[in-house]
C-alpha cells in the first residue's frame, strides 16, 4: 500500500511540467468550505525543474497523521508579521554589467528580476551611497572639505546606475521599495582620512554628515526614484580593506538620537525607514538592544538590519538571535539587508549549496519574524565583480561581458520560490514541519491565497502530506529541492 501512495503522488506531482511563468491563481476559500486546488511550483538538484509548475493538486480529507507519515500542517488563523518584500541590490557592480550587455538580454535580466509574471517579482532594493567596494573605483559627491555641500552632485551615478535602477522600478510595475546605505563618508569626515580601512566620522562633521544622507536623497527623488528608507552604515563593526567606517553601539544610537533622526525629520522625510546596525547576525540582539532600549533614538528606528557573513551557510545556527530582537522589540522591524556567496569561482556556479544557503536563510529568517530579505548584487560579471579591491563574489545573476552568455545560479530560483509568490502585505501564518530535513514557512497574501514554501535539505526523497485543519494534498519532496505550494 505504502509503495502504491508513493508511485500515485509521484505520478500527480511531476506527470505535466509546465513554464515557470504560470499565473498564480487566488484563493477565494482558505477554510476549505469548497475544493481547493494547490499548485506545486519545483526546483530540484539533478533535475530541470527550475521553479517548474510541477503539478496541480486536491485537497481530501485528512484524518489524523501517524507518526511514521511526514506532514506539513499550516494554520491561516495564526498571523504574524506582515510581509515587505524580497530583492537584492542595485550596486555600481550591477549596473555596469548590465549596461555592457545587449538591450534584448537588459531586458531579460531585469524582467527575470522584477516582473512579477515573466520573473521572480522583486519588490524591494538596496542600494549605495556613493562608492563601495562593488563599484570601479572610489568616489564621493562632494569636494574635499565642503562642509556645507555645496558641491554636492551625483552625476556619477547618471552614466550607469540611476537608468539601471529607473528600468527596475518600471519592470516592478512602477513600484519598488528602495533604501539606501553607506559604505563610508568621504575621508575628509574620518578619523582615518581616508574612506576604506575603516576609521571612525569625526564629531565635528556628525552634522555635514547626517546633511548627505538628505541630499542623496532628494537628488535621486528628483531624478525620479523615490527612496523607501536609509540605513546609517553598512557593517559598523568592521575595518574593511574598502569602504567602511566603524561605530560602537554607543555611537550609532547617539548618531541616530542627535543627528540623523532629527535631521530626517527636519526635512520632511519622517517617513523614510531608518534601519540601524546592517551588520551580521553575531552581535544583532547588543546593537539592538543598545538602540533600542533608549527611547530618544528608538523613536526614529524603523527596524534593524543584519547580514549572513557570521556563517553564510548557516552552519553557525545564529537565527535565534533573530528571534530574540523579534521578542524583546516586537513593534521594531527585522530586516536582513545583504548576503551572498563569498571569493568567485567560475567553476563553482553549480554548486548546489548555494541555493540552499539561501532557502535556509529565508525560511528561518522569515519564521523569527524578518519583514524583508534583500540579496547583494542583482548582477555580476565573469569575474564576480567589477569590484575595486578585489573582493569578487558570487551574484544569483552572472553576465559573461565578452560572450554575452546570461548564467542562473541555482540561487535564483531558490529566492524566486519565496519572491515571485509572497507579496508585499502578506501575512505570515504557521507552518509546521513534523521531519527536521524538511523546512518550512507559509504566508497568506492579501488576496486570500495561501503560500507555502517547502525545502528537502537531505538526500531522500520524501513523501508528505501538507495540510490545512481536516483537509491535505499529498507531494512528494525530491531530495535538494525546494518547493512553493500555492493555495488557490
Amino acid at each position: 500500500m505504502y509503495q502504491f501512495f508513493i508511485s500515485a503522488i509521484l505520478a500527480a506531482l511531476f506527470a505535466a511540467p509546465t513554464n515557470s511563468s504560470v499565473a498564480v491563481n487566488t484563493a477565494t476559500d482558505p477554510g476549505n468550505k469548497k475544493a481547493q486546488k494547490v499548485t506545486v511550483y519545483t526546483t530540484a538538484n539533478n533535475s530541470n525543474y527550475r521553479l517548474t509548475a510541477s503539478a496541480t493538486l486536491s485537497f481530501s480529507a485528512y484524518p489524523q497523521p501517524f507518526e511514521t507519515e511526514p506532514a506539513i500542517f499550516v494554520d491561516p488563523s495564526k498571523k504574524f508579521q506582515t510581509f515587505v518584500g524580497i530583492g537584492g541590490a542595485l550596486t555600481d557592480a550591477s549596473a555596469e554589467t548590465f549596461a555592457k550587455m545587449s538591450k534584448a538580454k537588459q531586458q531579460e535580466i531585469i524582467e527575470k528580476y522584477f516582473d512579477a509574471k515573466k520573473g521572480i517579482g522583486y519588490s524591494l532594493a538596496r542600494t549605495n551611497i556613493h562608492s563601495c567596494d562593488f563599484s570601479s573605483d572610489s568616489y564621493t559627491y562632494t569636494k574635499e572639505n565642503d562642509i556645507e555641500l555645496k558641491s554636492f552632485s551625483i552625476a556619477h551615478d547618471q552614466t550607469y546606475r540611476i537608468p539601471f535602477i529607473k528600468q527596475a522600478i518600471a519592470a516592478a510595475g512602477g513600484k519598488l521599495a528602495l533604501y539606501v546605505s553607506p559604505w563610508s563618508p568621504p575621508g575628509w569626515m574620518k578619523s582615518n582620512k581616508e574612506m576604506l580601512h575603516g576609521g571612525k566620522l569625526l564629531p565635528a562633521y556628525y552634522q555635514s554628515w547626517a546633511n548627505y544622507y538628505i541630499k542623496f536623497i532628494k537628488a535621486y527623488e528628483q531624478e525620479g526614484i523615490p527612496v523607501w528608507g536609509l540605513s546609517v552604515q553598512n557593517e559598523p563593526m568592521a575595518v574593511q580593506k574598502w569602504e567602511s567606517c566603524n561605530y560602537t553601539a554607543e555611537e550609532e544610537r547617539d548618531f541616530i538620537k542627535n543627528f540623523l533622526g532629527p535631521t530626517l525629520f527636519k526635512s520632511g522625510m519622517a517617513n523614510k525607514k531608518l534601519i540601524a546596525w546592517d551588520h551580521n547576525r553575531d552581535l544583532l540582539y547588543h546593537r539592538a538592544s543598545t538602540i533600542l532600549s533608549d527611547p530618544a533614538a528608538a523613536k526614529y528606528v524603523w527596524g534593524i538590519g543584519y547580514h549572513w557573513y557570521e556563517d553564510w551557510t548557516g552552519g553557525g545556527k545564529l537565527f535565534d538571535n533573530v528571534r530574540r530582537v523579534n521578542e524583546s522589540f516586537p513593534n521594531t522591524h527585522l530586516i536582513f539587508t545583504e548576503g551572498c556567496a563569498e571569493k568567485f569561482d567560475p567553476t563553482s556556479t553549480s554548486d548546489w549549496r548555494f541555493g540552499e544557503a539561501y532557502g535556509r536563510s529565508m525560511i528561518n529568517d522569515f519564521n523569527n519574524g524578518t519583514v524583508g530579505w534583500t540579496d547583494w548584487n542583482i548582477l555580476l560579471d565573469e569575474n564576480g565583480g567589477p569590484n575595486h579591491v578585489g573582493n569578487f563574489c558570487f551574484a544569483p545573476v552572472h553576465a559573461n561581458t565578452k560572450s554575452g552568455e546570461i548564467t542562473y545560479l541555482n540561487s535564483f530560483y531558490y529566492i524566486g520560490h519565496f519572491s515571485k509568490f509572497i507579496r508585499p502585505g502578506a501575512k505570515r501564518i504557521i507552518s509546521s514541519t513534523s521531519r527536521g530535513q524538511l523546512l518550512t514557512t507559509a504566508f497568506q497574501n492579501t488576496d486570500g491565497s495561501i503560500i507555502v514554501v517547502v525545502m528537502n535539505q537531505s538526500n531522500d526523497t520524501i513523501p508528505y502530506h501538507m495540510s490545512i485543519g481536516s483537509k491535505a494534498v499529498p507531494v512528494i519532496s525530491l531530495p535538494h529541492s525546494i518547493q512553493t505550494l500555492v493555495v488557490d
